[in-house]
């Protein structure tokens, strides 16, 4: 997720906070501050107010990215990468490279975020247990953030896609049918079937003359929609690469140019002249690496006639290759783990074609066009 701020790493997991997630912050901690706790709590004094409304907040965001850790965790010990989790408006999102392989993984995987956040709900009642008729800002503290988890937890199962719940759904089906695109199917319409009825309550609160209410939980159905939507579409995306070798997805439409070419002659004789966005830098037939327009920007211009390609490259030691017979779900699933637009195809150390993500889609709409 861009526009993010890397707060550093837990369990070698990048944590970032989306620059949304300061607006929910700041909704949080006002409604909490100026209308729960005084309501509540009418003695107390206004800086109190304020003190446990932030310390709330940020225990209650500490909570939401338990959640998102627990899946996280699962995920790893499953053999899953998880790229980060990041903190937003509308809660936490743990951005994993692949989907599970199997049901059962999926289950688990799903289940993991909401027992958290009920096992948080747990230790948070404790707490007010014990705090009662001893703090009373712990006490009310506790005790929201008891509630507020036990909430999180029960809207996370709702048999939507892409929430916990909808997960918990595809792999039921997936488990029954075995058919991994029509589980996800049924779950992204049960997900987007929810979403219109978020939009459609949050409508109907507006008129109610509860704009704010209204209009953040229609708000939450919008996007409930478009992630049930894009889900179902990555889903499709998968399942149509299914079966499908490196060989068979592979463009062998690629240049390649010897590496002793400057920069200037790169651009002026074969970068302007083409549509390509990156060349093949090859030695007797031998991939030495790739030249790419990151390459080139990253050379200043008064350079170009004295820097070779060979220089700007990424040499082959640092490239991902696939081979020819690898899965095409697997080189898929790399590019989005490493965010690398091409992987040249290599046997024996020569090049024998080019995987790009315009190429996956190109044969994904092909193959959806001719209906094979």
């Amino acid at each position: 997720m861009s526009n993010s701020l890397h707060l550093g790493r837990l369990f070698g997991i990048p944590f970032r906070l989306h620059y949304t997630w300061f607006i929910i912050f700041a909704i949080v901690t006002v409604s909490l501050s100026m209308y729960y706790f005084p309501n509540f709590y009418p003695l107390w004094s206004k800086s109190r107010y304020w003190i446990v409304g932030i310390v709330t907040s940020l225990f209650f965001f500490a909570s939401v990215l338990a959640h998102e850790l627990a899946h996280s965790l699962v995920c790893l010990r499953s053999g899953i990468p998880v790229k980060s989790i990041t903190l937003f408006i509308f809660g936490g999102v743990a951005q994993i490279t692949r989907e599970a392989a199997r049901p059962r993984t999926e289950l688990v995987m799903a289940v993991a975020g909401p027992l958290s956040s009920l096992a948080i709900a747990g230790l948070f009642t404790v707490v007010w247990f014990l705090a009662r008729g001893v703090s009373e800002p712990v006490a009310a503290l506790a005790w929201w953030l008891a509630t507020i988890n036990t909430l999180l937890a029960l809207f996370n199962m709702i048999p939507g896609f892409p929430l916990d719940g909808g997960r918990v759904l595809r792999s039921i089906i997936w488990a029954v049918t075995g058919d991994y695109r029509r589980s996800t199917r049924i779950a992204s319409l049960t997900g987007q079937g929810i979403a219109y009825l978020l939009i459609f309550g949050g409508v109907l609160i507006m008129f109610r003359g509860y704009l704010v209410d209204g209009l953040w939980l229609a708000f939450i159905g919008w996007f409930l929609d478009n992630a049930a939507v894009q889900s179902y579409r990555q889903a499709v995306l998968r399942d149509s690469l299914q079966g499908f070798t490196a060989q068979d997805v592979m463009s062998v439409d690629y240049a390649s140019l010897p590496g002793d070419l400057t920069i200037r002659e790169l651009v002026e004789g074969h970068l302007l002249r083409t549509s390509r966005r990156y060349f093949l830098v090859t030695d007797d037939g031998r991939l030495s690496g790739i030249v790419t327009l990151h390459n080139i920007r990253a050379v200043p211009q008064q350079l170009w006639d004295t820097t070779s390609i060979r220089q700007a490259m990424t040499p082959t030691e640092k490239l991902k290759v696939a081979q020819p017979g690898e899965d095409a779900v697997s080189i898929l699933e790399q590019m989005v783990e490493e965010d690398i637009n091409q992987m040249p195809v290599v046997r024996e150390g020569r090049v024998i074609g080019m995987i790009a993500r315009d190429n996956l889609l190109h044969f994904i709409k092909m193959r959806s066009e001719l209906r094979i």
